[in-house]
């Protein structure tokens, strides 16, 4: 008959949806098992497979995850495969590819510090921050606030200041920042640090989302916003309270004139000689015109292995603006503005 004649030659192959593949199985399956698998291996996810097309949701979900771990046994498989070939060739492997990010395909800016070049080494002997690099001026830092702060920004000052070795945290009491900075003068003062929060938030969800730092008595003054903020109640596995050793400071990637300027800016809150017996390190990490800061302990587990601890506060800032002279928002003259429509026309230009 047609039907028994129909089951004696193998197996039939039906597709089914997602593009898988069942096997209706004959009285020949002794004979067809093997090529059968390969066959529903290769049919599983045909070249032209698109998992938008499977209108029922569930299954447009779990086809989709299956794509996903083929992609991922593939990739793998891969791997194994050039790390084989790589072992055998030994010395003579070619080197490994670079991966293609943003940071290493950026765009060549023009003003990217060359540390032999006579011009910047002429502008860091006679710029703002000279005096303090030439051990002439001891660091005094002014912590304040924005008039009226919340609880959090008072804690964030506090925690601050541990931070900044020789800091002093004062409060506003109405005062404008103008009457403050020739107050801070004649006190000795050599920086001003104002944490701003956002006012238009409610009382309980306020957010510190600015950070303006002058230098004295000359500047410059920058503006950065705010974002991340995180006390030391809310970091994890975090480390016991910095002691009062004066910390070293890390300054990352900053090599552009502005950069260098904010790096030195940075550098001129804290002291010259580190006490390494606190182990204790400040950072300033910027990558992508995001700056970074972190506050750690280090810690030796033996000759080879170090650990660390974060100590806490952590935030991040975006330089706004770089003004000349101290705080003036009014008649102060802008060395540099950040305007997003002008300057952020690649993903893959930096500033800093």
């Amino acid at each position: 008959m047609a039907g028994s004649a129909g089951k004696g030659k193998g197996q039939e192959v039906k597709p089914c949806d997602g593009g898988e593949a069942s096997v209706a199985a004959g009285s020949g399956e002794d004979q067809g098992g093997a090529s059968a698998a390969s066959e529903r291996s290769q049919a599983a996810f045909p070249p032209t497979f698109s998992v938008s097309e499977i209108k029922n949701k569930q299954r447009r979900h779990f086809m989709f995850l299956r794509w996903k771990q083929q992609q991922k046994k593939e990739k793998l498989a891969i791997k194994k495969k050039r790390k084989k070939e790589r072992e055998a060739l030994g010395d003579k492997a070619p080197p490994k590819p670079v991966p293609k990010t943003i940071e290493n395909q950026r765009v060549y800016d023009e003003t990217t510090v060359d540390p032999n070049d006579e011009e910047v080494t002429w502008d860091e002997a006679t710029d703002e921050f000279a005096p303090y690099f030439n051990r002439q001026t001891v660091p005094k830092i002014l912590i304040t606030t924005s008039d009226r702060p919340r609880g959090r920004t008072v804690r964030f000052c506090e925690q601050l200041s541990t931070c900044i070795p020789n800091s002093h945290v004062y409060y506003r009491r109405g005062l404008a920042l103008k009457r403050i900075i020739p107050q801070c003068i004649s006190r000795d003062f050599t920086d001003v640090i104002v944490i701003n929060e956002d006012r238009k938030m409610p009382i309980l969800t306020a957010e510190i989302d600015g950070l303006v730092l002058s230098h004295l008595p000359e500047g410059p003054t920058a503006h950065f916003r705010m974002s991340s903020v995180r006390l030391r109640k809310q970091i994890k596995r975090k480390g016991k309270a910095p002691t009062e050793h004066q910390p070293e400071i890390i300054l990352n990637n900053f090599t552009t004139r502005l950069g260098h300027s904010i790096g030195r800016m940075f550098a001129s809150l804290f002291p010259h000689d580190p006490q390494f017996i606190g182990r204790q390190v400040a950072t300033f990490h910027n990558q992508r015109d995001y700056i970074f800061f972190r506050f750690h302990r280090y810690i030796f587990k033996n000759e080879k292995r170090v650990a660390i601890q974060e100590l806490g506060p952590r935030f991040t800032l975006k330089l706004r603006s770089l003004q000349k002279g101290t705080f003036d928002s009014k008649f102060g003259e802008y060395e540099w503005i950040h305007k997003r429509r002008e300057m952020d026309t690649s993903r893959r230009k930096f500033h800093l």
